[in-house]
């Protein structure tokens, strides 16, 4: 295919260190040049799109989906298509999702298995994280294989869900072991999972079912516990760590207290975490109060998105995902009577950057350059796709958003491309929108309209040892 030769013109160019006025030309998915009044030749064949009083940023990284994923007896309505359709109308030109083996499954299958899925149906570029979800020799070696032989650096480990994918302390520090051996980024899934299925056995017991049950059983300090072991034992190994979803304040002031003593922790709050709060699994209407159900669950202090904006305004949280997982209501009432059987899992793919923005930029929490690091940069430094990600700059992919900040849109399920029938940002206004969205040099979202075909993105090979993570880890053996 003839690739595309674009000249965006007029705006200003957004990084995560500093903006500057300048045109950005694009050639064969690459961006050539950066600087002021670009004119290049050949005119003919060029297309141009105009930025004035617009800023052009890397597009988004959302390092947390779950598309078309089959789980607890259903299957997330978002496929890759679907997905990342929507991902690239709302600002996001890459997902990082997760392959996800059934315990004493083969890992390497699980990664075969999700890139079959994604391979003809993604819009954007996309990786995967792979979990573990059981430990022997056998899981070690196919982790040794997927980073070398596979482009796979960063591993999840579920300290939640009994029965289904936990691991317990024992197979944590053999696993986070080895991702340090490997040079690869260890993730957790940070709830105490013995005392979720304690707690949950308790509401029901007391004939709580509804979706508040679901917050009940697992509050905040299931959370911070599990958040604060899991940060002892990677330090105990001196192993790099990633806490996925971050959803409460107490879990959220662990990780920041561990910053500041100087352990090498990552917290990634969500969009649901930042821009809406669990006061909604008292609703009054059943359908509404499950739709939000997800785990960890949302809180019902309603200054946590607050909370939590603040900490990633300071770098106390580094990057911003979605963990988006689309359950429509049908599905949801799954759990009717209980709501242990009400599938987890809420949107976000693409309503993510303009709810960090209006929440984050708009409330004045961040500047436009931080914006930029969470929603990007600092998820390509830690994954390694720096800096042909996250970053515009000559030899840097041509992943790039127009973004218009003087733009209003209200979020609404009855507009948004994801496949599902609810939608968590209901009503919500959202300054700042993405007004063209540009994949490998292509511009595949403009004013409303795709111009994209299944399998367009590509899969993207994530090599071990981001220096960005492993820099003062290395250094800290050495002493």
């Amino acid at each position: 295919l003839a690739q595309q030769r674009l000249l965006i013109k007029g705006g200003k160019v957004v990084n995560d260190d500093c903006s500057v006025m300048a045109d950005v030309y694009v050639e064969d998915g690459v961006v050539r040049q950066v600087g002021p009044n670009l004119n290049p030749e050949p005119p003919t064949g060029l297309i141009v799109l105009d930025a004035t009083n617009k800023l052009v940023i890397p597009g988004g990284i959302d390092t947390h989906t779950h598309m078309q994923f089959p789980f607890m007896g259903s299957r997330s309505k978002d496929d890759f298509y679907t997905g990342t359709k929507a991902a690239i109308a709302g600002g996001t030109t890459m997902i990082i999702d997760f392959a996800i083996p059934q315990k004493g499954c083969s890992l390497t299958e699980a990664f075969d298995t999700w890139k079959s899925w994604a391979d003809p149906k993604v819009c954007c570029d996309y990786a995967l994280h792979v979990a573990v979800t059981w430990w022997s020799s056998k899981v070690k070696e196919e982790m040794k294989s997927l980073v070398q032989n596979k482009g796979v650096n960063s591993f999840k480990m579920f300290m939640a869900y009994k029965d289904l994918y936990m691991v317990n302390d024992e197979e944590l520090y053999a696993a986070f072991s080895c991702c340090k051996e490997l040079g690869a980024v260890a993730q957790v899934h940070a709830e105490n999972g013995e005392l979720i299925a304690q707690g949950a056995k308790k509401m029901l017991a007391m004939g709580i079912t509804g979706p508040e049950g679901h917050e009940l059983c697992r509050p905040e300090e299931v959370e911070a516990e599990a958040t604060q072991r899991a940060i002892t034992i990677a330090n105990a190994v001196n192993c790099p760590l990633f806490v996925v979803h971050v959803m409460s304040k107490s879990a959220a002031r662990v990780i920041s207290n561990a910053r500041r003593e100087g352990k090498v922790v990552y917290g990634e709050p969500i969009a649901a975490s930042l821009g809406t709060d669990g006061t909604n699994y008292w609703n009054k209407d059943w359908a509404h109060a499950a739709a939000y159900v997800m785990g960890p669950p949302l809180r019902p202090d309603p200054s946590t998105p607050g909370f939590l904006m603040n900490l990633l305004a300071n770098d106390d949280l580094s990057v911003t995902g979605t963990d988006n997982c689309t359950f429509d209501i049908c599905q949801k009432a799954l759990g009717k009577d209980d709501f242990t059987k009400i599938p987890n899992g809420v949107n976000g793919v693409e309503d993510r950057m303009s709810v960090i923005w209006e929440k984050g930029v708009y409330s004045g929490k961040m500047d436009e350059n931080r914006f930029v690091a969470v929603t990007s940069t600092n998820a390509a430094k830690i994954f390694n796709l720096y800096p042909k990600k996250g970053r515009i700059a000559v030899d840097s992919d041509a992943d790039i958003v127009i973004w218009d900040p003087k733009a209003i849109r209200t979020i609404s399920a009855k507009t948004h491309h994801q496949a599902n029938n609810f939608n968590i940002f209901e009503g919500m206004v959202c300054h700042g929108v993405p007004i063209a969205t540009v994949s490998r040099g292509k511009v595949v979202y403009e004013g409303g309209a795709f111009n994209v075909t299944a399998g367009e993105g590509k899969y993207v090979s994530r090599p071990p040892f981001p220096p960005y993570v492993y820099e003062r880890v290395k250094q800290r053996e050495q002493v």
